[in-house]
């Protein structure tokens, strides 16, 4: 709560690079208006208590916010017993036994309301005209409490750092476009005259390596070398996004009071107190002194985690199989009847599309199962918070997501084409041939099933999230206007004011920022774990955000209830959870780099040459040869056009006077990858380590200006104390003029009087005191 004196606050003049960065963004018109968003006096705060309420101006009219006002009412009324039986207690309770319709605080207006704050967010925050605009996080956290307004803090803050990140994937597309025309392999590919081995047994025929022009000048617009320094600029963009949305988030929660907040101080959750009512065992919470219920960890607590924890294997098996389903399906397509050798078009762009749609419908129908059990789930473990329940909610269900969404992209990246054989001796999965990669590899694969997942993902959840609130609303506004929703007393529900108006929205859960997180994390892993095949990832995520962030705030204010503020410190698990996301792109762009592109074995072979800068050779460098005499019974094409002795496939092995063993190269070229993924992950992973040492989570500044505070506040406690002592003391007698009274010890000497008054030391030299209010 704002402390009452707080004229000794100073604000900080700003420097030579703030004026500059003041005057650049002036001349963009990205501030908000300062008539329509006055800037806020900043103000020292403090933790309320009674026993020093001289710190507050309790008398003030605003001294308690409308969010706060909201929060308190909610925090009653889902405390409140409203009969005799244990269990009936808040107005939760009575909602679910039908009794109320519905419980929630009121929007200040409609969306026209001349004057509202509703009307004042929804014209100049949710409109997407404004996406240039900063957005007013002050004004969204008075109106709609610190949880929401830290959510889209961090949206905004992303979307931001995705500029430069955007920028450069960019420059590495059009690097590649301009360097076009000097790629070596590229031009071999589309010159040359090669036969490669049939894509399946018996039906498919001999076809061209020419075949794959196209698709190898789109690999080598993605992967060319402008990729690896992305790749390694990636890996330091996670970690300073993460090092520096820390200290942004710091100041944002100093400025609204909650430096010194902490999840003891959450009060537990009604459902966790009701179940836990009977419970014997008690735990005092070491920051409320309040004796708490804890939940039996034999009978309650190690089954319900034995439970959740096996759930979540099953639908992780579940996802997994998924893919491996898809993975047959595409073998069978290749062992079908259909496919012959002009269907190298189908193969190399239609197949793949076909498979990672397919793919995107399993994902989806898997996670509304999966979201539904996991909610179940949570509910048994009692968690003792709302911050504790989400974050428990938030990681079961990232964890499916997260191998829902990335098993097929890892099984593409790293598993497909890696162990298919070669034509005489080919690895079968039940009888079907494993699938292979184009000679330009799996990149190209790779790159399509990114950007159909990921952009496909959020365009269908961004039309859902927009239509299913919308469509509920005009459901329950058919409904109250027709009246077929009654009271008990069958009388009408006659929509003519706010709290009717207000009835027609969805309601906003606790948790129901959940989804959104879930969303920008997941995007988030596209961005940093595959950017290497997928280099305008940022860009897509950058325009995704700009819209996203504009069209949840008109969902937000538009389609739903006021949600009851809550307050938090920070963004809970989704923190965490994105660090681990960023050590993981460390790894995983190392693999792509390695094993799924072309940087390695043309780096062996250019060191192989004596470092001669000339790549021609490098082609029939990464092709075999193999006998047609050679293919087992019925393996072989059943009809060709072609009259061949030989053909080609891409691997790195002996013709058939060696018996198509490994050459050497084979060994160098394996032996420069593990140690490039070596050397990569332990450099980069170093200098992050570095970067993320070296920035403090909190900035020097804002370090000097909490203990600044605090010295303030403390000053003024004892100021105040120091007062009120010498008032007590001049309303007892001067027992020091009494001589001989007190003999000269350091005992302490306790008085009973209108005030309990206990000195410390001698009484007559005394000169720290308690006072304790009788």
């Amino acid at each position: 709560m704002p402390i009452r004196d707080d004229s000794r606050v100073q604000k900080e003049e700003p420097n030579l690079i703030n004026s500059m960065v003041n005057k650049a963004l002036d001349y963009m018109n990205v501030k908000l208006d300062e008539e329509k968003f006055p800037p806020e006096k900043y103000v020292l705060q403090s933790v309320f208590s009674r026993e020093k309420d001289y710190l507050f101006d309790t008398k003030a009219d605003h001294f308690f916010t409308t969010s706060i006002r909201i929060a308190v009412v909610w925090y009653i009324l889902e405390r409140e017993k409203f009969s005799v039986e244990e269990h009936d207690t808040g107005i939760k309770k009575l909602i679910s036994d039908k009794i109320y319709k519905a419980a929630y605080p009121l929007h200040d207006g409609d969306l026209y309301t001349e004057g509202s704050q509703r009307q004042l967010l929804f014209h100049e925050w949710a409109s997407v005209s404004k996406w240039i605009k900063f957005q007013p996080i002050d004004n969204v956290k008075e109106y709609f409490g610190v949880k929401l307004a830290l959510y889209f803090s961090w949206l905004g803050f992303y979307t931001h750092m995705l500029i430069p990140a955007a920028f450069i994937g960019i420059c590495c597309i059009l690097y590649g476009v301009i360097t076009l025309p000097s790629d070596i392999l590229s031009q071999d590919i589309c010159k040359s005259s090669v036969l490669m081995c049939p894509l399946c047994d018996r039906n498919c025929d001999y076809w061209r390596l020419s075949d794959t022009c196209t698709n190898s000048k789109i690999i080598y617009v993605i992967d060319n070398p402008a990729t690896i320094f992305f790749a390694v600029f990636m890996s330091f963009w996670a970690a300073l996004y993460l090092e520096l949305w820390k200290r942004y988030s710091a100041e944002v929660t100093h400025r609204w009071g909650l430096t010194g907040f902490d999840v003891q101080c959450e009060p537990p959750r009604p459902e966790y107190l009701r179940r836990l009512a009977k419970t014997k065992k008690r735990k005092v919470n070491v920051v409320t002194q309040v004796a708490e219920p804890v939940v039996p960890f034999w009978r309650v607590k190690l089954p319900t985690l034995i439970l959740s924890f096996t759930v979540a294997i099953f639908w992780v098996c579940l996802a997994i199989g998924i893919v491996f389903g898809i993975v047959i399906y595409r073998m069978t397509l290749l062992a079908s009847d259909k496919l012959y050798a002009e269907d190298t078009i189908y193969y190399t762009y239609i197949m793949p599309v076909t498979a990672a749609v397919l793919n995107l419908i399993c994902i989806m129908i898997l996670n509304f199962f999966y979201t539904y059990l996991a909610e179940r789930l949570t509910e048994l473990e009692l968690q003792r918070t709302q911050t504790e329940y989400d974050d428990s909610l938030a990681l079961k269900i990232y964890m499916f997501q997260f191998v829902n969404y990335y098993s097929c992209i890892f099984y593409i990246a790293f598993v497909k084409g890696k162990f298919v054989g070669y034509p005489a001796k080919y690895n079968r999965i039940f009888g079907y041939r494993q699938e292979e990669c184009s000679p330009g590899g799996c990149l190209l694969e790779l790159t399509i099933q990114l950007a159909i997942i990921m952009i496909g993902k959020q365009a269908l959840n961004s039309a859902l999230e927009m239509i299913t609130p919308f469509l509920k609303k005009m459901y329950n506004s058919f409904q109250v206007s027709t009246g077929m929703k009654k009271r008990s007393s069958e009388e009408h529900i006659i929509c003519c004011n706010q709290w009717t108006e207000d009835y027609t929205l969805s309601d906003l859960e606790p948790q129901g920022l959940f989804n959104e997180y879930l969303e920008m994390v997941l995007q988030y892993g596209f961005v940093t774990i595959f950017v290497t095949a997928f280099p305008l990832a940022p860009l897509f995520a950058l325009i995704n955000n700009i819209l996203e962030m504009r069209l949840d705030a008109q969902k937000i204010i538009k389609y739903y209830r006021r949600p009851v503020p809550q307050r938090v410190k920070n963004i809970g698990i989704w923190m965490p959870v994105m660090d681990v996301l960023g050590r993981i792109s460390v790894v995983s762009n190392a693999f792509i780099i390695a094993f799924s592109s072309h940087f390695i074995p043309q780096l062996v072979y250019y060191l192989r040459k004596g470092g001669n800068r000339d790549m021609n050779g490098y082609l029939d460098f990464s092709l075999s040869r193999f006998d047609v005499r050679h293919f087992l019974n019925g393996t072989g094409p059943e009809r060709t056009n072609f009259n061949v002795s030989e053909c080609y496939y891409t691997d790195y092995r002996h013709s058939s006077e060696h018996n198509y063993h490994r050459p050497v190269e084979y060994w160098h070229i394996m032996a420069a990858r593990l140690a490039f993924v070596v050397v990569y992950q332990n450099l980069v992973g170093f200098v992050i380590s570095a970067v993320q040492w070296v920035i403090p989570d909190v900035p020097k500044k804002l370090s000097d200006q909490i203990k600044r505070e605090e010295y303030r506040t403390n000053e003024t406690i004892i100021k105040h104390e120091t007062d009120r002592a010498k008032k007590l003391r001049g309303s007892t007698p001067n027992i020091n003029s009494i001589p001989g009274l007190f003999p000269e010890t350091n005992g302490d000497l306790h008085l009973e009087g209108p005030s309990n008054v206990h000195f410390r030391g001698n009484p007559r030299n005394s000169l720290y005191h308690d006072v304790i209010d009788s």
